[in-house]
């Protein structure tokens, strides 16, 4: 059930994935989830644009090392704009990259990307083409459509294959739903049934599981975990079988490498809120989460870590 995958000849070590996550899949997020397990990590979304006028602030968040495979997560609306980021020297060292199709927050949406393209087929589908000519692997996350009375996922999932996406990731909800509700199986088993390049499941895999209830209601070839990883990293090792270093460890090591890559001020405030998530639902955690948020700098941070983790 969780083994090896083969993406147009980029060989995941596992079927289970880091989902792009706006705001916290930066390097060393991404690094640690490696670490545990994690078969392929995606970058959090980045803006085709911004890579074309050159903007720093979102080169930033492309820092990536040597090691593959890996992939990284672009959104926009203008095919030949897309296709340049394709090209990109910042995009350069990713063996996949990944076309945002699924976002539903509303100023994404209301600039016509993210889940607005599955209102607008010919436009998604020049997208992909476009990107597909750029000789990178493309893969597109997309939901099952706008709302639950309208679901186009097996159009769309072709839709992708068609145009040249060499993967796809259906998060199970509508852009209505948000992160609300169970995730519909039966639409991602019809985007299974509709194509033949790999299906990855996206949506409510919080454990082992949730991850093997996904792939034996969907028969994806696999699944993406997203919020899950961020209240709790080791699911990765619990799916894959090996032993997490504890979370102590995991802690410290992130928050070196955050202000090592970015800074004292925003691995303060940055490690603040991943300690907000990690202490989720432990005995006390209103009490400990709010002398994070009043730590002003990374020493106190980790103090503050030694005492609970």
């Amino acid at each position: 059930m969780f083994s090896r995958l083969d993406v147009a000849g980029m060989v995941c070590p596992n079927n289970v994935f880091l989902a792009p996550l706006a705001g916290y899949t930066n390097y060393p997020f991404r690094a640690m989830c490696r670490e545990l397990g994690a078969g392929l990590t995606f970058t959090e979304m980045v803006s085709a644009k911004g890579l074309y006028y050159g903007s720093e602030e979102t080169k930033k968040l492309l820092y990536c090392r040597d090691e593959s495979p890996k992939a990284a997560q672009i959104f926009g609306s203008e095919p030949d704009v897309m296709r340049r980021a394709c090209e990109s020297e910042e995009l350069a060292p990713f063996d996949l990259i990944d076309v945002n199709m699924g976002c539903p927050m509303p100023k994404i949406v209301r600039n016509g990307e993210g889940s607005a393209l599955l209102e607008n087929l010919p436009l998604a589908e020049r997208i992909i083409s476009e990107c597909a000519k750029s000789g990178k692997r493309i893969s597109v996350k997309f939901r099952i459509g706008i709302t639950d009375e309208k679901k186009i996922t097996s159009e769309f999932a072709k839709l992708c294959e068609g145009a040249g996406a060499c993967m796809i990731t259906v998060h199970g909800r509508s852009r209505e739903k948000v992160y609300a509700g169970a995730p519909d199986c039966e639409e991602i088993a019809a985007a299974k049934t509709a194509v033949k390049i790999p299906v990855i499941a996206n949506g409510g895999v919080w454990s082992k599981s949730d991850a093997e209830k996904m792939i034996a209601r969907t028969g994806a070839d696999g699944v993406m975990v997203a919020r899950a990883a961020l209240y709790r990293p080791q699911v990765f090792a619990e799916i894959a079988g090996i032993e997490a270093p504890p979370l102590l460890e995991l802690f410290l090591r992130q928050l070196d490498g955050t202000k090592e890559l970015y800074g004292e001020r925003f691995a303060t405030v940055f490690m603040r809120k991943m300690a907000a998530f990690y202490l989720k639902g432990t005995t006390g955690a209103a009490e400990c989460k709010r002398r994070f948020f009043q730590a002003q700098d990374t020493r106190e941070v980790a103090r503050l870590a030694e005492e609970y983790f």
